[in-house]
C-alpha cells in the first residue's frame, strides 16, 4: 500500500470513527504540520506531545519517507482531507486548521 494512502486513512479512521465525526483539531493540525512543514520545525512541535524519544525518532523516521511525496499528491491530500472534513465530518472554518497555508499552499486548496 502506498504510504500516502495509507496516511490518508489512518486520518480518516482517527478524525471521523464516531457517528457524530467530531473532528480533533491536533489531530488534523498534526497532519498537516506532517505534510507541509520542514523537519526542523516539525520535530519540535512532535515533541510537544512529551511522547518518549523513540517514538518521535520513528516519527522522523515516517516523516523522511512522507517527505518524498510530490507536492501535486500532497496537495491532493490536502484537497481529499478537507471535502472530508467540510462534507463528511461538518466542518465550516477549515483554514483554522490548515495554518500551514503560507508554506506554500494556495488559498484553491480550500475552495
Amino acid at each position: 500500500m502506498r504510504l500516502s494512502l495509507m496516511v490518508l486513512l489512518v486520518t480518516l479512521a482517527l478524525c471521523c470513527y464516531e457517528a457524530h465525526g467530531i473532528v480533533c483539531r491536533a489531530l488534523v493540525k498534526e497532519f498537516s504540520a506532517f505534510l507541509w512543514k520542514p523537519d526542523e520545525i516539525y520535530k519540535p512541535e512532535l515533541e510537544l506531545f512529551g511522547a518518549p524519544p523513540e517514538a518521535v525518532d520513528a516519527k522522523m523516521k515516517v516523516k523522511q519517507c512522507a517527505n518524498g511525496i510530490s507536492f501535486k499528491k500532497k496537495i491532493l491530500l490536502t484537497k481529499t482531507l478537507v471535502e472530508i472534513l467540510v462534507k463528511k465530518c461538518g466542518f465550516e472554518d477549515v483554514k483554522t486548521l490548515f495554518p500551514d497555508i503560507s508554506l506554500g499552499l494556495s488559498a484553491s486548496v480550500f475552495k
